[in-house]
């Protein structure tokens, strides 16, 4: 597939740069998908794993938060390497080394080696969210990349609600074994089939060594700052219902487990779809004449506001009503999601794009390891979740403040190149 350039804006051939690029975006979101099956078994199997291998509740906890250990501090390294070598090679070594973790990871026995397989699957996943940002930076015009971004966020949000869902029927029948190696291996064929339809043009740019876009340069962007702040606080609303949403309902809102599965699995789908109709209606609006910059901080925005609202009122509603308030807590979350990605492809730009991705990333998933230890302290405290909800409601507020106040104007970054700094005026600019 050749890479693409930025076409006329002609509506005749509008949709043609995203038409070519459907076998690429379809992989892509498969991938991800397969990634949030895979970073979640654990999770279901957690009840039996304690059970057949005699862990205590400290031991469960570190497997649990194993993971974010290599993948959080791992996204600072996994950008610098997707823009310095072969995007597409370096997104196929991952997925061979995630998916064989999880495989290994059904014949091991014993603590260490367990939390030795879940630290590998950091490393190898590592690498998906910067290649997928530098990809869709290189191959897509701004105007289809949050139809892209939606697509992607809808596929990894539903790898929860699937994985969760089919993963427990089927370890419930078979075991955990068994799931973690048919899993693991099953996941493979998404090899063949990426190197058949892979996008071509994947290699760095010579013209990238003479362009300054090293960490600190990218940390002297005030945009940048205010794109991780976004992205934090709408990983801490994910992070926050995919850990806590079933406890919440089975011992706060006293559902039986099948009930909390329909519900919880109402949450996951609402939020799964909202990012891809979100994304799509953003494209929808650049396309009809707007501006990327209104149209970018407008729709996260938005999605922060309603999520912001819907805590509070699912916390405070009574029995009969709650249900609604997670449902438009769902809209919220899924509508932020888009701009989490579409944000740093189009301030980086596509030589910088991984780069850029991994290091918001790095810095957004530290709410996986702060989010969920954080509500478990205050809920023993307090035997309430009326705080936590009320922390993630303002973490709400504060992402939409971040997306208003301090990203700045929404096109590429200037680099510097041969030395000369070019204008950055857009990390100046309010909206």
């Amino acid at each position: 597939m050749p890479e693409l350039t930025e076409p006329a804006n002609d509506p005749v051939n509008d949709s043609q740069p995203l038409v070519r690029f459907y076998p690429v975006l379809v992989l892509l979101a498969v991938s991800m998908f397969i990634n949030y099956i895979d970073r979640g078994n654990l999770s279901v199997a957690a009840p039996l794993l304690k059970q057949e291998l005699g862990l205590s509740a400290s031991q469960l906890g570190i497997l649990l938060s194993g993971f974010f250990w290599t993948y959080t501090a791992m996204q600072f390294v996994s950008g610098w390497l997707v823009d310095r070598f072969s995007v597409n090679r370096l997104i196929a070594a991952g997925y061979l080394v995630w998916s064989l973790a999880t495989a290994f990871t059904g014949w091991v026995h014993g603590f260490a080696f367990l939390l030795a397989m879940r630290l590998v699957l950091g490393i190898g996943e590592s690498v998906a969210l910067p290649s997928c940002g530098k990809i869709l930076a290189r191959q897509l015009p701004e105007r289809h990349r949050g139809f892209a971004n939606g697509l992607i966020a809808f596929a990894f949000r539903g790898g929860n609600a699937v994985g969760t869902l089919f993963a427990g029927f089927a370890m419930a029948r078979y075991g955990w074994r068994p799931v973690f190696i048919f899993v693991g291996f099953a996941s493979l064929v998404w090899l063949p089939a990426w190197a058949r339809w892979r996008p071509r043009g994947g290699q760095p740019s010579p013209a990238a060594a003479n362009v300054a876009y090293g960490v600190a340069e990218i940390l002297k962007q005030r945009s940048f700052w205010g794109s991780c702040a976004g992205h934090f606080s709408s990983n801490y609303l994910l992070y926050f219902m995919v850990t806590w949403l079933p406890y919440y309902l089975v011992h706060a809102r006293h559902l039986s487990m099948q009930t909390m599965a329909r519900t919880a699995g109402l949450y996951y789908l609402v939020d799964a779809l909202s990012a891809v109709i979100g994304g799509w209606t953003s494209d929808q609006w650049l396309r009809s004449g707007g501006d990327a910059t209104l149209v970018r901080k407008t729709t996260s925005i938005a999605g922060f506001a309603i999520a912001a609202i819907a805590m509070g009122g699912c916390a405070l509603a009574s029995s009969e009503h709650y249900v609604i308030w997670l449902v438009a807590a769902g809209i919220g979350c899924g509508i932020t999601a888009p701009g989490n990605f579409a944000l740093p492809q189009s301030l980086a730009g596509p030589q910088a794009a991984g780069r850029w991705t991994g290091l918001q990333n790095g810095f957004a998933n530290l709410s996986g390891i702060v989010g969920p230890a954080l509500t478990g302290f205050v809920v023993e405290k307090t035997g309430s979740f009326l705080v936590p909800f009320a922390i993630t409601a303002t973490l709400c507020v504060f992402g939409g403040l971040a997306w208003f106040f301090v990203v700045g104007k929404v096109q590429e970054v200037q680099w510097k190149q041969h030395g000369v700094a070019a204008s950055t005026k857009h990390s100046q600019l309010k909206f």
